[in-house]
């Protein structure tokens, strides 16, 4: 049988970075990935299938056999399969060394090590998932971090299929089951450009775009109050980049602003950010000047915390946490699956130059999901 070190060893050794930006390797794509977690589900006893969200980029999906009769609810496991930028890293972010009781190498932490938790679940109770008293699914999400295509894509076509998903992210083993939502705003300006030498014949869009934010920013804060939630806060803008001009010599014709806003549950059922930063450039008359493009989008969770699966994760000694981040669990919630983030190893590790899992904690993980699956015997 092998061991969840072993799995994990596996999957980082496999390279799966997410090609967007900055990926500081030409190793890119979840296809290998996704094809070795598909091989390793069917000796699990799963039936395999492989979506392409986009080329070369697939969902893996895998779904358990139930036998006759038994009934419960349909559960899916939902880690992604991609990882982050390998640039800067101080070790080898491929290699899945174990030195000081831990596993080194990207995506130890964010997922693969929950990925791996997951299908040693699996792998120790092949014979006994068919007759559990709930279906059991798997899904390997390509995408999630940029811009989580995958899960919104397994939403749109399967989000009527499952009853409750457990998205794998490092919480500790605590149910994250709420958490802001992430949608990116960019804000351009329009002028004129004229010869540096005569600005007075040009009009300056990096001036206009000072102009609109020095206003924006108060009245985005300002109405933020009224969307404010008692367990995540009031909703949040930061303003994350600018950028104008082509030339110094030249009188600037479009500058823009990359705002990230995180927002609640009730914030986006208002009509979002969006709504209140198109208000305020109708208000001031700068709709003619201005354009405004969402550049990413991720919804925020709320799922129930006395919801049935919910409190079956919280009697085995699971806390009810949230979560500065958000995950692909927004995504499969929207889409109408009960869903909350729960894995092992700590956030704290995710993304860093030198990322690991202490396999204390990834075998503490593997236990866990296999304890979880166990409470659906007969």
């Amino acid at each position: 049988m092998p061991s969840p070190v072993e799995i994990l060893q596996s999957l980082i050794q496999i390279p799966s970075v997410n090609p967007d930006g900055d990926p500081g390797t030409d190793l890119t794509g979840e296809e290998n990935c996704a094809r070795w977690v598909g091989d390793f589900l069917k000796k699990c006893g799963a039936e395999v299938d492989y979506e392409y969200v986009l080329p070369d980029r697939p969902n893996v999906i895998g779904r358990f056999p139930q036998n006759s009769g038994k009934e419960g609810p349909r559960i899916l496991f939902a880690p992604h399969t991609d990882t982050v930028s390998i640039g800067g890293m101080t070790i080898d972010p491929f290699g899945g060394e174990i030195r000081d009781g831990k596993i080194w190498g990207r995506g130890a932490s964010d997922t693969k090590g929950t990925m791996a938790a997951m299908l040693s679940a699996f792998y120790q109770l092949q014979d006994q998932i068919a007759n559990l008293n709930a279906q059991i699914s798997f899904v390997g999400l390509m995408g999630e971090e940029t811009g989580q295509p995958g899960s919104q894509h397994f939403a749109e076509n399967h989000g009527d299929e499952f009853d409750f998903a457990i998205v794998g992210e490092p919480t500790e083993l605590d149910v994250v089951y709420t958490h802001k939502g992430c949608v990116w705003i960019e804000v351009s300006a329009h002028g004129k450009a004229a010869h540096g030498s005569t600005p007075q014949q040009g009009d300056n869009a990096i001036l206009k775009l000072n102009r609109i934010l020095d206003v924006a920013l108060p009245e985005l804060e300002t109405q933020f109050a009224k969307y404010e939630d008692e367990i995540l806060g009031l909703p949040t803008v930061n303003l994350g980049m600018i950028k104008g001009g082509t030339r110094t010599n030249i009188v600037a014709d479009k500058a823009t602003a990359a705002l990230d806003f995180r927002q609640t549950p009730a914030l986006e059922e208002a009509g979002g950010a969006m709504a209140i930063l198109q208000s305020i450039l109708e208000t001031n008359g700068w709709t003619d000047q201005t354009s405004l493009e969402i550049t990413c989008n991720s919804h925020p969770l709320h799922t129930d915390p006395g919801h049935d699966e919910i409190q079956r994760l919280v009697a085995m000694g699971s806390k009810l946490v949230t979560a500065p981040w958000f995950c692909d669990a927004g995504w499969l919630a929207r889409g109408g699956i009960a869903s909350i983030a729960c894995g092992p190893g700590s956030i704290a590790q995710a993304h860093t130059k030198d990322e690991f899992l202490k396999i204390e904690d990834l075998e503490a993980g593997a236990d866990y999901y296999r304890r979880f699956l166990e409470t659906y015997r007969d």
